[in-house]
This record gives structure tokens, C-alpha cells and sequence, in this order.
């Protein structure tokens, strides 16, 4: 078994979604015997892990996963090692959403991304 960091992506929409497209891009650690297991688990994870709710303003707020966009094996455990949250906007926000896509068809059928050194 080996670990992984998995990239999630999340898109949050509020009210009526007439708004800067916002994103939030989650790095989770995963336990996985290889890098497909990895990646099915994370995809997994992303779509378990969908919320829709009521914000302060009675709005709807939801977050719709959009996939995994990058997959690292992580080489070693090193104490304090720094996983984030990032919210992103985007002006053309189906076009990152295709390219969130896109990137997630490239980690089962690529090489790159295999080890990530902490060190």
C-alpha cells in the first residue's frame, strides 16, 4: 500500500450561480495500493463528499464535484508537511471545469505526476 495526494475539485454555487465561478481545490491524502486505486478512491471521496445547503441569506449553496486533477505518490510521511484548501474564481468558470477534466483523463494515461518528494 502507498499514499497519495489527490487533488479534489469542488465548484460552489450559490443562489442562482450568477456570480464569479468559484472553486475550491482540496489535496487529501489517500491510501492506495497503486496509482488507479488511488484515483478511483479519490474520485470517490470527491462525489461522497458533495454538500448542498441553505448559506445565512436562505440561499442554496452547492458544492458539485468536478474531479481529480492531479494525483502525487508521496515518497514519505514527513512530519508537518503542508496539505491546503484553496478557493479559486474564475471569470469562464466551464472552462476550468473542463480543464479539471481534462487533467483527470491525463493521470490514469501519464507517467508524470508519479512521486512526490516532501523533503
Amino acid at each position: 500500500m502507498n499514499w497519495y495526494l489527490a487533488k479534489i475539485v469542488y465548484r460552489i454555487i450559490c443562489g442562482d450561480g450568477d456570480h464569479t465561478a468559484q472553486f475550491d481545490e482540496q489535496l487529501r491524502l489517500i491510501y492506495a495500493t497503486n496509482k488507479e486505486d488511488a484515483f478511483y478512491k479519490a474520485q470517490h471521496t470527491g462525489k461522497k463528499e458533495e454538500e448542498t445547503f441553505y448559506n445565512l441569506k436562505q440561499e442554496l449553496v452547492q458544492w458539485q464535484f468536478i474531479n481529480v486533477s492531479e494525483l502525487y505518490k508521496i515518497g514519505e510521511m514527513i512530519d508537518g508537511a503542508e496539505l491546503y484548501s484553496r478557493i479559486e474564481e474564475k471569470d469562464d468558470g466551464d472552462n476550468y471545469a473542463e480543464i479539471i477534466n481534462k487533467k483527470a483523463q491525463g493521470i490514469l494515461h501519464s507517467d508524470s505526476h508519479q512521486l512526490l518528494q516532501l523533503a
